[in-house]
This record gives C-alpha cells, sequence and structure tokens, in this order.
C-alpha cells in the first residue's frame, strides 16, 4: 500500500496524503471536534491544579506595601488550611471550572479552525503560522471568556481576606460585582488579560508546533506518544512563563478589589516599578512555573486522546 502511494506523485500528491492514515488525517482536526476535546481537556485540568492557582494569586496580591502577609509558598498554604481548612486552597475553584471548559474550548476550536486554513498542501503547520494561530487562539479566548472570569476569581480570593467576605458562592459574587460595578466590573483588565492569553498561547503552540515537527521529521504521519505529548507541553508552558509571567503580575492587580489605585495597564506597571522594584514583577513565578507545566502537559494530553477517540466516533470526512 505504501509502495503504490509514492507513485502517485506530482498530479495527486496532496489528495493521497489527505486520505493517508488516521495519524496524518487528525492534524486537520475538525474545529467542532477541537471545542469539544478542548473543554473536556480543560475541565479535567482545573481540578487537578487548582491549589497552585490559588496560592500564586494569593501572592501575587500580597503587596510590599504593606507588611506583606505570607512569608512563601510553604506559610500561605499553611496559613490558609489554618484558617479555612483544606477546602480554603479550593476557594473560588466555581468561578474558574465554569470559566475553563469555554476556555479550552475556545483556544482549541480558533486554534484549529485558523492552522487549518494555514497549512501547506501536505497539511503541515510551520512554527511561525503556529505561533499566528496561536496568537488568535489567545485573543479570542481573552476576550470571550478569559477577561471576565479571572477578574471573578481574583475578587473571589481577594474578597476571602478581608474581615467580612461579602461573595457567599459563584453566582451571587457574579450578581454583586454585575450589581454594583455593572458589567464593566466584570471586564476589568482588558487590555492586560488580551496581552497575557495572546503572548502565552502564541509561546505555547509555537514551541508544541515547533517540538512536533521536529519529532515527526519527514513523516507527517507519525503518532505522538501521550508522554511525549506530554513533555512537550510542559516545556510550552514553562518558556510562556518566563515570557509573560510580569503580564499576569500587573493582569491580577487590574483585576483585584484595589484595581481603583491604578490609572491603566501602564499606570500599574509604573506604579509596581515604582514602589516595589523589579522583582515583583515575578511574584508567584515558582507556583506560577509549576501549574503551567503541569496544567499544558495535561491538556495536551488529555486533547490529543479526545481528538482521537472523536476522530473514530465522529467522522467528519
Amino acid at each position: 500500500m505504501s509502495g503504490h502511494s509514492s507513485f502517485v506523485n506530482p498530479f495527486h500528491r496532496s489528495h493521497s496524503l489527505a486520505a493517508a492514515a488516521p495519524a496524518g488525517k487528525a492534524k486537520l482536526t475538525h474545529p467542532g471536534k477541537a471545542i469539544l476535546a478542548g473543554g473536556i481537556a480543560g475541565g479535567i485540568e482545573i481540578c487537578i491544579t487548582f491549589p497552585t492557582e490559588y496560592v500564586k494569586t494569593q501572592l501575587q496580591l500580597d503587596e510590599k506595601a504593606n507588611p506583606p502577609k505570607f512569608k512563601g509558598i510553604a506559610d500561605c498554604v499553611k496559613q490558609t488550611v489554618h484558617g479555612h481548612g483544606v477546602r480554603g486552597l479550593y476557594r473560588g475553584l466555581s468561578s474558574l471550572l465554569y470559566g475553563s471548559i469555554p476556555k479550552a474550548a475556545v483556544r482549541f476550536g480558533v486554534f484549529e479552525f485558523l492552522s487549518n486554513k494555514m497549512r501547506d498542501e501536505s497539511g503541515k503547520l510551520d512554527s511561525k503560522r503556529g505561533f499566528l494561530c496561536g496568537l488568535g487562539a489567545g485573543v479570542a479566548e481573552a476576550v470571550l471568556v478569559v477577561c471576565p472570569m479571572e477578574t471573578v476569581k481574583v475578587k473571589f480570593i481577594h474578597d476571602q481576606t478581608s474581615a467580612n467576605p461579602k461573595y457567599r458562592g459563584f453566582f451571587h459574587g457574579v450578581r454583586e460585582i454585575i450589581r454594583t460595578e455593572g458589567l464593566r466590573g466584570t471586564y476589568q483588565g482588558l487590555t492586560a488579560t488580551v496581552l497575557k492569553q495572546g503572548s502565552n498561547q502564541a509561546i505555547r503552540f509555537y514551541v508544541m508546533t515547533s517540538l512536533r515537527n521536529w519529532y515527526k521529521g519527514d513523516d507527517p504521519n507519525k503518532a505522538i506518544n501521550p508522554l511525549i505529548t506530554g513533555s512537550f507541553g510542559a516545556v510550552a508552558g514553562a518558556a510562556s512563563v518566563f515570557g509573560n509571567t510580569p503580564v499576569d503580575v500587573i493582569k491580577t492587580r487590574m483585576q483585584g478589589l484595589e484595581a481603583h489605585k491604578y490609572k491603566s495597564t501602564l499606570d500599574c506597571a509604573v506604579k509596581i516599578m515604582k514602589h516595589e522594584g523589579p522583582l515583583a514583577f515575578y511574584k508567584g513565578t515558582v507556583p506560577r512555573l509549576g501549574r503551567v507545566c503541569m496544567d499544558v502537559a495535561i491538556v495536551f494530553i488529555i486533547y490529543e486522546e479526545v481528538v482521537k477517540v472523536l476522530n473514530i466516533v465522529w467522522k467528519t470526512d
């Protein structure tokens, strides 16, 4: 069979590749499958990694201007468990879970939609185009899902540290935020969020595309083991952390309960630099690094595996 396909060159080349083995066809994933697989992957991942996100947010909100409440990661965990029990580490999970499913669904759906249009005739996506598709996916998820979701999450976590918490749960909190601040209250730090998500996904998909292309070499149908997918995802996650943690810190400040102190994203950056110094832009890097590497690895593994199953049960050719 493979011997026969090598003779259909130049006229039927693109057709024969499109009809090649399932692994090659999987590279042209239907956006509908990407949305479903992305949503499933996002929901499972956040349940596994949420406590590290909670600690990261607490450390970033723990400004130097006041005496810091936490001495570090371990102290933050200790104080939270002591004051609120283990469940305290999951405060704000509901708001993130409600957002994580559509966030990953939009990300992978938009990425596959764009990449299907940008692949060459052999179905290959080069790393530069992978970067652009990732950027598009990141901006889409920022505007449609991430900004309102993250604003609510940060306000929930910040609210818990006040003497009299005012939010009783996810829907009550959203209702209160919209009642007191309008819909704009859920869109604080939009510029910073678009910058963060756009750069995040651009870096991640650039690294993933580069590593996949390197691993597959000249064989676009070469299958990738889930462990290798996971390790590629972890590398992509680490690259995105070092690339954009300063933006993440600014975004968190812009969405906190004291966001009124900052006139704009730029003003927030200037004030952090002036009052706390450059190292403040890397607050929470260690817990974020751990979470993001695990997060991206888990998401890509689950996503790829769900797509494989969907390719069997949902024929889109």
